[in-house]
């Protein structure tokens, strides 16, 4: 499926996406690399000649219709669609302001199904193929960042049915579902430690102390295990390219063992999780 195809990626400013892209465009796609501003713009172009940054922020309307106005005049059929983007957030789901976990479905779920809407006109005129980046907390829900959980079991819950709808018109629907991936999302997670403590208050960070200090010296294990992004590069590469792409691709040791923990009682889970 190489050639002269296009590959639209989003959240591609670093991370999972601008390895995707860089990936991408080596193995011959035009790749729109998904960015939201001028300095993303920039680090995008760089990841080589094929790849040209486009301006998208998935939860704004009228800059997802603008995306997929632009690679409709590039005039080259639309191979795949990569949807990426995506925010984590954790804390006590009893403390954390509702405004957040729905911040977390408007990028996750919304932001998604916004953007494969806008752009499966030109993928059904090219039997193209979805590919969408889950998590395997989309499987097994995690303590302390049960919004970024719950939106990662919403978007399987997506990828299903599209796969079943859009059967018919040959577009294949691939979901990555890969454990810890090292990408800028663990800095970002250490930066916003303390205004997390702000945002919970006083009586909600006494209550889940312990539990939290637990969550975040094992946040720094996984940081420190997580696989390379480039693996899961290569499997968005593999959900392009491969004669019959899978329909799931579960990445990573820990993460296939969590898919078999998901499947046991709710009990077993529970204190296997605790």
């Amino acid at each position: 499926m190489s050639g002269e195809r296009a590959v639209v990626v989003t959240g591609a400013s670093s991370g999972i996406g601008a390895d995707a892209a860089r990936q991408l465009a080596a193995a011959g796609f035009t790749v729109y690399a998904g960015v939201r501003d001028d300095a993303a713009a920039a680090a995008a172009a760089a990841l080589g000649a094929r790849v040209r940054p486009l301006r998208i922020d998935v939860t704004a309307p009228e800059q997802i219709a603008a995306a997929a106005a632009t690679v409709q005049a590039g005039g080259l059929p639309l191979a795949a669609l990569v949807n990426n983007a995506g925010i984590a957030v954790g804390g006590p789901l009893e403390a954390l302001p509702v405004d957040q976990v729905r911040r977390v479905f408007e990028v996750n779920v919304f932001g998604a199904l916004a953007v494969t809407q806008a752009f499966l006109p030109q993928l059904r005129t090219a039997r193209g193929r979805l590919v969408f980046v889950g998590s395997i907390a989309g499987r097994l829900a995690i303590p302390f960042i049960g919004p970024y959980s719950a939106s990662k079991f919403a978007l399987r819950a997506l990828t299903d049915a599209l796969r079943v709808e859009l059967e018919p018109d040959g577009i294949a629907v691939t979901l990555i579902e890969p454990g810890s991936v090292r990408t800028p999302i663990w800095a970002k997670g250490r930066a916003t430690r303390e205004r997390l403590a702000a945002e919970l208050g006083p009586a909600a960070v006494d209550r889940y102390r312990n539990r939290l200090e637990k969550l975040f010296a094992n946040t720094a294990r996984e940081e420190r295990t997580a696989m390379p992004v480039e693996v899961v590069g290569r499997a968005i590469v593999r959900a392009v390219t491969v004669a019959r792409p899978p329909t799931n691709e579960v990445l990573g040791f820990p993460a296939r063992a969590g898919a078999v923990v998901a499947l046991l009682p709710a009990r077993v889970r529970q204190r296997m999780l605790r």
